[in-house]
Formats: structure tokens, sequence, C-alpha cells
């Protein structure tokens, strides 16, 4: 399938500082990508970039096969965008905000009123509508501001660190929104917050210093995570031998953590490990490799 996002080799300088430094990466469609890095990453100026805000210094992007550069306009009207700091006009209704949105995203005054009403659906915002957006909660706004960029019925949708500044319940109702809008478009989405991008991405792009260090798929696979005082990695191997089909799928010997494959639960790991003379200091499950990939690429740097 034809990716939703190419770049190639994007560049960008800030003067003599280099803030994105030839970083290549796709988005499929119907794909949930994560943008994963410390803050100063490049993240938020590949997104600007993406989004029109910011030219490469070089390299190349293509938005639905416009270039971002020399078919701006036609790339914009195939994306949906959400900064971290949304600029809503907090004196307007959400019925009001939306409908002015969607005269500058182009739409005519016949398509206006079945447009507005479907992304106040979409997003829950019915009972919210008539209320003027000062009076809404933090978790309301960022719907709203969701709301607009679904306006047009783009091919993907650009969110900047959407759970950033919400309560736990807010963030867990951005995870869902996030994979239930996965089934109707690409979805390119930051955060310097691993377990983030961990619950919402189908693959995930490692950002440091700009550079772009790996893409990895998080496969959603569940593994159970022990970390042990003392012992090796060969240890551990000879304690899983006890276990039917258990192995080490990852290893961080440093750290003295290690994911399991083919172990039934936390509990029939540490009791195999425990018996095998090893200090078992923490148990318990995870769906993906992420942290030990992202803390081994990043060894070393300061956030």
């Amino acid at each position: 399938m034809t990716p939703v996002i190419v770049a190639d080799q994007l560049t960008r300088y800030y003067g003599a500082r280099i803030a994105v430094d030839r970083v290549s990466f796709d988005v499929r469609p119907n794909e949930v990508m994560g943008l994963l890095g410390p803050n100063g990453s490049g993240k938020s100026t590949i997104l600007r970039i993406l989004t029109g805000y910011l030219r490469p210094t070089s390299g190349t992007a293509r938005v639905a096969g416009y270039d971002v550069v020399t078919h701006g306009l036609e790339a914009r009207t195939q994306l949906g965008y959400v900064p971290e700091d949304v600029p809503l006009y907090t004196h307007m209704r959400v019925n009001e905000f939306l409908q002015f949105m969607g005269r500058i995203r182009g739409l005519s005054e016949a398509q206006l009123p079945s447009a507005v009403d479907q992304v106040i659906e979409r997003l829950s915002l019915q009972r919210v509508a008539t209320l003027l957006i000062a009076k809404l909660s933090r978790g309301y706004r960022q719907r709203v501001a969701i709301a607009q960029a679904l306006l047009g019925k783009p091919k993907l949708l650009v969110l900047d660190e959407p759970t950033n500044g919400l309560d736990p319940r807010q963030i867990i109702e951005v995870r869902e929104l996030i994979r239930s809008l996965a089934a109707e478009l690409s979805i390119l989405v930051t955060s310097h917050i691993l377990a983030e991008i961990e619950r919402v991405a189908h693959r995930v792009a490692i950002l440091l210093d700009g550079k772009l260090l790996t893409v990895h798929t998080l496969s959603g696979q569940q593994h159970v995570r022990v970390r042990i005082r003392g012992g090796d990695e060969a240890m551990v191997r000879t304690a899983l031998q006890a276990l039917h089909d258990a192995s080490v799928a990852d290893a961080d010997p440093i750290r003295g953590v290690y994911l399991l494959d083919g172990v039934a639960s936390p509990a029939d790991a540490v009791r195999v490990l425990v018996q095998a003379g090893l200090a078992v200091e923490e148990a318990g499950t995870t769906s993906s490799g992420l942290e030990q990939l992202f803390l081994r690429l990043t060894e070393g740097a300061h956030a």
C-alpha cells in the first residue's frame, strides 16, 4: 500500500544547530506511527515540516503523494494537525468554532452542517456543543482540537504530545480515541513518554539529538519481564529449561532486566529463577521490548 507519509533524508538547521539530521521514515494507511524521544530530539520540528510550518533545510517529505514544499497547499488539505499547545478561540462556542474552522478548511456552506455534526458525534461533544470553549475542561478542549483536525476527512491526523497535561482518566480516553480513529485514517503521534507510545502505536521511530536511531514494530505480544540482582544471562537461560518452550526474548544484563517468551505467568518465572538461586527483584508483564530497546539506544544520553 502507498504510504501516507514518506520522509526522505529530512534535515533542518536552526542557524548552526542541527535539529533534524537526515531522518527517513514512512507511515502506512490506517497505521499509528509514534515518534518517541526525549525533549529536544527533533519530534516537533519534524511535525512542523510535515504540516508546512517549516521548510526543511534539505531532504523531502510527501503527504498523500504531495511534496510538502512544492505542493504545500495540496499536502495540507490531506492532514489535520493538533499541536501540543492548541490555539483555541476560547470566546467562541464549540459549534461556532468548528464551523469557523470548517470554513478555513474550505468546506462549503452546504457541507458545513453535516461535517460539524459528524465530528461533534465522533468526539462525543454533544453535551458541550453550545458551551463557550473557555468553560471546558482540559480534556474537552483536547477533544475540540481533535474534532477541528478531522473536518474535511483528512487522510492523516498529526498529534503532538496529545496527552500532555491531562488527568489519568482523560489520558485513557485519548488513548482509546487514537486507537479507534486508526480505522479511518493514519495517525502520527509524538511523545517523550514511552508508555504512551507503547499503548497506541503500531510502529515507533526512536529519535535522539535529531537522529533517527531505529524504527521498531510493536507486536502487542505479551512478555514476562523480570529484573534480577546478580547472576547472568546464561544462568537465566539455564533456569528457564525447567519450563517447556520458555526462552529469553530480550536481555539487558547490565540492568538485570530480561523479557521472557513462552512463560505462562510472572509467578512461574519467579519460581524457576528462585529455585536456580537467582534473586528476583521485580516481575510482571509487558507488551513489547520497547523499554529495553530505548534504554540501549539512548544509553549515555541526557534528556
